[in-house]
């Protein structure tokens, strides 16, 4: 199991960050990886995005370039993704090119099927490597006890929801899909945390080493 250093080195910290549908890395770990853009270790981004309808695609692209990453878009049928064919071939494939020091990927306990496959397959693929889960809020309600933290800066949790908003003008009509509780879900993990800022993201970690 990889270690995460966060202080200051020659090589770039290289990030994962996985997600079942456009906008899903952005609301689940957005503000950590605006965070890590601004410690002392140069950061690489891979941004892997499985499914998106043309419309979604380019929203996903201008939010790629918005946080610095590096984009990786597929087609999966959104809600239909199974976890025989395709779908695992194309992450055993990812393993083959991408060597992360950290991957960032949905939790396991969510119920959207997707969301649960994506989460099952990083971990079968990518043995060996730091790897948090993160949360995204929904109707399902399924939110859970995170057990790893990362406290943001307002202005980090305020730019997050800011390329949230301006990126994906094609979900502003859900809503839920909103300023406020994109902050207040960092409000409460702030408090949960004691983070200084009173905000923060939060993740599960299943196993890692200091």
């Amino acid at each position: 199991m990889l270690r995460l250093q966060l202080a200051a080195d020659d090589a770039p910290l290289r990030v994962l960050a996985i997600g079942a549908h456009a906008d899903d890395i952005e609301i689940g770990c957005g503000g950590t990886l605006l965070r890590l853009a601004e410690t002392a270790r140069p950061l690489e981004v891979h941004w892997l995005v499985l499914s998106a309808s043309a419309e979604r695609g380019a929203e996903a692209r201008a939010s790629a370039a918005a946080f610095g990453a590096q984009l990786d878009l597929q087609g999966f049928r959104d809600a239909f993704f199974r976890y025989g064919g395709e779908v695992k071939e194309f992450f055993e494939e990812v393993k083959g090119r991408v060597e992360p020091d950290l991957i960032l990927t949905h939790h396991d306990g969510d119920r959207h099927q997707d969301h649960r496959l994506v989460a099952e397959l990083t971990w079968n693929t990518f043995r060996d490597h730091l790897i948090l889960e993160y949360e995204v809020p929904k109707y399902d309600g399924d939110f859970g006890t995170p057990n790893v933290y990362v406290p943001l800066e307002e202005e980090q949790a305020r730019r997050k929801v800011e390329f949230l908003l301006d990126s994906f003008p094609s979900q502003a009509e859900k809503r839920w899909f909103t300023d406020d509780l994109f902050m207040a879900l960092m409000r409460l993990r702030g408090m949960e945390c004691n983070s200084p800022s009173g905000l923060a993201e939060a993740f599960y970690g299943r196993k890692l080493s200091l």
